[in-house]
Order: structure tokens, then C-alpha cells, then sequence
């Protein structure tokens, strides 16, 4: 069977060199031993992935976390232990057991905690196999909306996982619904490479250090094209004044927040109540609009900084 819900098989797919899409907070990914070239190689084909885009690796504690990351300041090493596990993923300089193959022939190395009981429970045990990481990419076609269910990454994967005898690891529902806060770690401060749930005044507030937003030198790192996140819908982003003047088009839906109202919209796709349920239906909001076959989703994003800046980050590219 494809999709399962014990852990013990997951265990043994990943230790014998198979895949196993794994379900976190953020998104479910595409989990392979990070340790294992080929297992890797593997996840390049299964998504579709261009070689040189770096991985995250996924491990079970910060300790763990160690064995692929070389050194962190100290505003960072407060940082993991006050998120881990959680939506964080921190870019470092990396150890020799981070391949190229895993940091895209950077010398830096993504690494995350991930908070879900399932997938601590699959990684705790491949630490006594010896296993101390999974490369674990959004387990999805490159490109592609996110998956937040299991549902999801079989609709994409499902025939190739199927073929090669993989798994699917059903932990339910994400509940964050985007993906991890990306931070460069290897400064003074705090540098965003992806907005996520983690907002910068989250991480302020805990290290007591200025986070940075841009920097044109940082690595490359996993969701930072133009282009990603996309349905087969063409996604225009609107704000709520301009909904009245849009002319009507068929086969249109709308994503706003509930307070927005629908107006000439055949298709009300997505009605979150705040930002936080705007992050966690989103992809699948965006997933519905291409079974019902709409041609154009017009998304209004929320207000505000913060998490809603993660949301039209992620809107923007899908729009791309």
C-alpha cells in the first residue's frame, strides 16, 4: 500500500533505500536518507528538481543537528533551541557529511527540526539505525503547489512512488500550511532567505538581535525562485477595491478573506477567517481551483506584516 500511517514500515522503506514522503507543521516532503546518494538522487528525478537546488535536511534534535552544521553564532544556537521542533530552518556553514550533491555545491547547509509526532517518532528511530538526516524537499512536481496532505503528494508522485515501490507517510492535515522561515546563520545577524510563520519579530524577540530581511549575496535555498508554487490556474493578485472593476471571466475564482465579499465571482474557492488560516488553506485552496478546472484565481492576500508577508510571498510566486 502507498500511502501508510506506521511508522516501523516508514523505518525500514528509508533504511533500505527507498522514499518516503513524510508529513511536518509546514508541508509534507519527499524524505530520503540523507546519507545515501543514490536514495538522493532519486529525489531529484521523483520531483523533477533542477541538481543544483539545495536540500533540507531534516533531523531529530539539535544535537543531531550538529553533525551537519560546522558552527552557529550565539544568537542562533538560542534560536533553534527556543523554535526546534518548529517551522525554522537555519542556513549554516556545513559539515563534510553535507555532500554537494545536498547544498548544491554551496558551502553552506539547511538544516530543520520539523514538529510533527509521526515524523519524530520516523526520525528518532533511524538515529538508532544510524540514519541521522533526511533530505526531505516538498513532495510534489517541481514547481508545483506545496502539498499539506498525503492526498496531495499522491495526486503528483503517487505513479512514480507506486512504480519504485515508495511510500506515503499520512500524518493528516499540515497545520501551518507554509513552508519553514528560512535564516542565514552565519553572521552577527539573523538574515531571512524565505518568509514563513516564524515572522522576524518572532525571531527578535528571542534572540534580541536585528534580523535583516534582503541580502543579495546569500546562498541559494529551497522555494527562492520567481516561479514556484504555481496551479495550472493563472493566479492574479488583486486588493479589494479592484475586484469591482474586474471584468467578468468565466471559469474564475476567488481566494479572500471572509470579511471580502465575493461580488461577480462564479467560484468562491477560499474564505479564511485570519491570516493564520489563510496560510494553512491556501495551497489547498489553490489545488480545488485546478479540479474544478478554473482558468484564473484571483487572490486579494491579507494585510498586514509578518505571517502575511509569508502568504504573499508564496501568492507572488504562484503568480510568476
Amino acid at each position: 500500500m502507498l500511502i501508510t500511517t506506521d511508522v516501523t514500515k516508514a523505518v525500514k522503506a528509508i533504511a533500505s533505500g527507498h522514499l518516503c514522503a513524510i508529513p511536518t507543521e509546514t508541508v509534507y516532503g519527499l524524505g530520503a536518507d540523507a546519507t545515501n546518494p543514490n536514495a538522493i538522487s532519486r529525489v531529484f528525478v521523483a520531483k523533477g528538481r533542477p541538481t543544483d537546488h539545495p536540500l533540507i535536511v531534516h533531523v531529530a534534535n539539535v544535537t543531531a543537528a550538529y553533525e551537519w552544521v560546522s558552527e552557529l553564532p550565539e544568537w542562533a544556537t538560542v534560536l533553534t533551541h527556543a523554535v526546534w521542533p518548529g517551522p525554522l530552518t537555519i542556513v549554516a556553514k556545513r559539515t563534510a557529511l553535507a555532500t554537494d550533491q545536498i547544498t548544491g555545491g554551496q558551502e553552506t547547509v539547511a538544516v530543520r527540526v520539523p514538529k510533527h509526532p509521526l515524523t519524530l517518532d520516523l526520525l528518532n528511530q533511524l538515529n538508532v539505525l544510524g540514519i541521522i538526516g533526511l533530505v526531505a524537499p516538498s513532495a510534489n512536481t517541481f514547481g508545483h503547489v506545496s502539498p499539506t496532505n498525503a492526498n496531495h503528494v499522491e495526486h503528483d508522485l503517487g505513479e512514480y512512488l507506486s512504480a519504485h515501490e515508495d511510500l506515503i507517510l499520512d500524518g493528516g492535515q499540515c497545520a501551518v500550511g507554509l513552508e519553514s522561515t528560512i535564516v542565514l546563520a552565519t553572521g552577527d545577524q539573523p538574515i531571512i532567505l524565505r518568509p514563513g510563520s516564524l515572522t522576524a519579530s518572532g525571531i527578535e524577540e528571542i534572540t534580541g538581535v536585528k534580523v535583516i530581511t534582503n541580502n543579495n549575496e546569500s546562498p541559494r535555498v529551497s522555494g527562492s525562485l520567481a516561479s514556484h508554487y504555481a496551479p495550472n490556474a493563472k493566479v492574479i493578485i488583486v486588493d479589494e477595491a479592484e475586484l469591482a472593476n474586474l471584468e467578468v471571466i468565466k471559469n474564475a475564482g476567488l481566494i479572500a478573506l471572509a470579511a471580502i465579499p465575493t461580488l461577480r465571482y462564479t467560484y468562491r474557492i477560499g474564505s479564511p477567517r485570519t491570516s493564520v488560516e489563510f496560510a494553512r488553506e491556501l495551497y489547498s485552496t489553490l489545488r480545488n481551483a485546478d479540479d474544478l478546472d478554473l482558468k484564473v484565481v484571483y487572490v486579494v492576500p491579507p494585510p498586514g506584516s509578518g505571517l502575511a508577508q509569508a502568504i504573499l510571498d508564496r501568492i507572488n510566486r504562484a503568480a510568476n
